[in-house]
């Protein structure tokens, strides 16, 4: 049961659907049956793409852990007023 892409030449939306012998697919948007089948590409996976994959997400999660770490700070700051903030000490 293949996963095709089309794209609806009524009104123009671009889909995905599953496709089982013997269906006819419609545009979820207009209902319309007048599709145009579109290329898939096919997806392909290296060590190399693996690793840049990788280094993003881990981009992506340092500014949301930033913004976590910077709510959490406006929390206490808002709940106890500057006495919730201590000072780092030197060790």
């Amino acid at each position: 049961m293949p996963i095709f892409e089309y794209e609806c030449r009524t009104c123009g939306r671009e889909f995905e659907t599953l496709v089982r012998t013997g269906d006819v697919p419609a545009c979820p948007a207009c209902s319309s049956q007048d599709l145009d089948k579109l290329l898939s590409l096919s997806a392909i996976s290296s060590a190399d793409i693996r690793k840049a994959n990788v280094t993003k997400a881990r981009q992506a999660n340092k500014g949301i852990q930033k913004d976590k770490a910077m709510a959490e700070f406006d929390e206490i700051r808002e709940h106890y007023g500057d006495a919730g903030i201590q000072p780092l000490r030197k060790r």
